[in-house]
């Protein structure tokens, strides 16, 4: 089968943990640039990278990179490559994105409407045609321009990788999918150990847990645009992907994975969204306060989004509810906090520095992963 690369964003910061994923899934890194994770593979991958992956944006089919600094440039070298094997002649294609970052050429409309011109003159010399009905699957480009270099690809994925189908409830500034999935793993927790979200909110972290825990592909509830390339790819590659997937998933595990929320439209929400995504026998949701949190037991994890203060109004609150994160952190011993927030006095207010802090961009806002590790639990004895 023909290799081609493909392109996976995903959020700046983390393209370490998305290189891992994809290595584990079996196939060859070629590139890794800031927010973006570029790999090699077969039709097949790009079934296995948007049903598998639980930290990439979306799959982008490489067409292309070329130089430009001109708009007849960008024409020509758009013209050039072989748009033909991936588009057939019903096809629908269009530049749904473009994004220019120290380029001569910035204007992402005439780069949006140069390129379909060039894509149009290229093919009607393919197919002799003089007019494309473009009534078939529909094949969405995007395109990066990074200092006059452009990157091409082909969106195989459609809607974005971070709606997995089941959060259909949502509460204020949510944390998307991908992000949380990437934060978990950065943790060395796992589904032997005890995790707990005490802002849960929509029930983000401790779904993603679960899912994890109980070995479902985050991807296997929903459809991608490339399922209707049926010129490139065919539906036994898809099925073959989506038997694999079903046939890993185990929900009959034993996990203790918690959820709080100050807020009872939250904590309804977060119970909704679990059940949809087949995890809520997993998780235990509950109304609770930080200042009601506690475990007996030692070893477990925090991993949680606790409010920013993005709001004026809201940043005068932040000392009194990080100072009682602190305390709430105290009364846990041996456990080990995770927070990804963009309050620069985190650490002042909880009372501790953290072991690890890591600069991760949350859309546009700059936001901290605070990582206060515990102790390892004791290793069991072999019986």
């Amino acid at each position: 089968m023909k290799m081609v690369e493909l392109m996976a964003p995903c959020h700046f910061g983390l393209e370490a943990v998305l290189k891992k994923e994809i290595l584990d899934l079996g196939y060859e890194i070629s590139q890794v640039e800031d927010g973006r994770v570029t790999f090699l593979g077969d039709m097949e991958a790009i079934c296995y990278g948007n049903i598998f992956l639980r930290t990439a944006e979306r799959i982008l089919l490489k067409v292309g990179k070329v130089h430009a600094e001109t708009f007849d440039e960008l024409f020509e070298q758009t013209k050039a490559l072989p748009w033909e094997d991936y588009i057939p002649k019903d096809g629908k294609f269009w530049v749904a994105k473009a994004t220019s970052i120290k380029s001569k050429l910035f204007s992402p409309s005439d780069i949006q409407s140069i390129m379909k011109k060039a894509m149009v003159e290229r093919m009607k010399n393919h197919y002799k045609v003089s007019w494309f009905e473009e009534d078939g699957a529909e094949y969405p480009v995007r395109v990066f321009l990074m200092k006059d270099e452009v990157t091409i690809g082909i969106d195989t994925s459609g809607v974005s990788l971070h709606k997995r189908g089941y959060r259909k409830m949502t509460v204020k500034a949510p944390i998307t999918e991908t992000l949380a999935s990437a934060l978990i793993l950065l943790t060395p927790w796992n589904k032997d150990r005890i995790l707990v979200d005490p802002f849960c909110g929509s029930g983000t972290f401790p779904i993603e847990a679960a899912m994890m825990a109980a070995n479902m592909a985050p991807g296997m509830n929903r459809s991608f645009l490339a399922e209707k390339w049926t010129n490139l790819i065919s539906s036994k590659l898809w099925y073959g992907a989506l038997d694999e997937a079903n046939e890993m998933v185990d929900t009959d595990i034993d996990v203790d994975i918690q959820g709080y929320d100050i807020d009872d439209e939250a904590v309804k929400a977060a119970r909704e969204n679990a059940a949809l995504a087949g995890v809520d026998h997993l998780i235990h949701f509950q109304k609770r306060s930080v200042a009601e949190l506690n475990h007996p037991k030692k070893y477990g994890f925090i991993i949680t989004n606790p409010p920013y203060g993005e709001r004026i109004e809201d940043k005068e609150n932040l000392p009194a509810l990080y100072q009682e994160i602190g305390r709430a952190f105290g009364r846990l011993d041996a456990w080990s906090e995770y927070l990804i927030t963009s309050y620069e006095q985190a650490e002042k207010y909880i009372g501790r520095k953290a072991d690890k802090n890591r600069k991760i961009y949350n859309g546009m806002i700059k936001t901290y992963y605070y990582q206060f590790l515990g102790p390892k639990p004791p290793r069991r004895k072999d019986k």
